[in-house]
């Protein structure tokens, strides 16, 4: 780990705590309420407090992910990713485990206070506490520890469960304390958007993480497949809320997240014709500002759709 220009400790930090991948976790929690909301239940401190669990989970990845990686050597200077904190040498390991610590104390606050305001029974206390808990060890395990799972191709499929799966389903059964088969097609929408993130990240590093022994699912497929893999994510996701639409909310309004289909669509193009894992570096944010558009519109569609009472 190599410090090529100074740093500042704020800087170091923020670089490591990413905070432009919040609103990505946070987009999750929006969909699930809304959808929670079109049914007529709604309690604005479940919202927020599962609004915070959701943003320090993701920080607790984002943390843990530098560390992991830092400490296996698998980011070095070469890659066409972004180095952290820890990577540039300005934040060392004890720091960062204390970072770790801290944060998996605040989590454990307010996932406390989330189940204590939301769950109504001993049986869902319980279960809560269990995927809180599981959600910590996913965000720590994903590049820490001797097997760590984001090198063995698994992150894609953890990124669907925990962004869409139980992001989706979790905040509207906190909401709703009812299980519906018509949440989890925009939840697997938003998990499809999530690993879209992930895989237009894996695509920029494909060759370092390659040579660096991290075998993401982009290297594992090899390049060109793990293009077309991106676009079936994008128009999955897309596929998903319009069955949605179709089945169950039966509104106009429904339809409104149509709108970022041009937005989609041309990425996925740029993806499948553009070779070169340098040119993935700016589609990683216009990748998630895709998927933030999709699901602030799909959620302002439920909102203008009304309360199906």
């Amino acid at each position: 780990m190599t410090q090529s220009q100074p740093i500042s400790p704020t800087r170091a930090w923020l670089e490591s705590l990413r905070p432009r991948t919040l609103p990505l976790a946070f987009a999750s929690i929006v969909v699930g309420n809304a959808l929670a909301w079109w049914q007529g239940f709604f309690n604005p401190a479940i919202a927020l407090l599962a609004l915070l669990t959701a943003g320090l989970l993701q920080i607790l990845s984002n943390l843990a992910n530098d560390y992991g990686d830092a400490v296996k050597g698998s980011d070095k200077p070469d890659r066409l990713g972004p180095l952290r904190g820890m990577q540039k040498g300005a934040i060392t390991q004890a720091q960062m485990k204390v970072a770790l610590a801290i944060v998996v104390v605040l989590i454990c606050l307010s996932g406390l206070a989330l189940v204590l305001v939301a769950c109504k029974d001993f049986a869902d206390f319980l279960g809560f506490l269990l995927l809180g808990l599981l959600s910590i060890v996913a965000a720590i395990t994903y590049t820490v520890g001797t097997r760590p799972y984001g090198y063995m191709g698994l992150g894609d499929i953890s990124v669907l469960i925990f962004f869409g799966w139980l992001s989706v389903v979790g905040s509207w059964y906190l909401q709703t304390h009812t299980l519906a088969l018509s949440v989890f097609l925009p939840a697997t929408a938003c998990g499809l958007l999530a690993t879209a993130v992930l895989n237009i990240n894996n695509l920029r590093d494909i060759d370092s993480d390659r040579e660096n022994g991290k075998n993401t699912l982009a290297v594992r497929l090899g390049p060109e497949t793990a293009r077309q893999y991106h676009a079936v994510l994008l128009m999955g996701s897309l596929v998903c809320l319009a069955l949605f639409n179709l089945i169950w909310l039966n509104s106009l309004w429904g339809w409104l997240f149509i709108l970022s289909a041009p937005l989609l669509v041309k990425q996925a193009r740029f993806v499948l014709t553009e070779k070169a894992p340098a040119a993935m570096r700016p589609m990683l944010e216009r990748t998630v500002k895709g998927a933030l558009l999709v699901n602030i519109l799909f959620s302002l569609g439920i909102l203008l759709s009304g309360q199906h009472i």
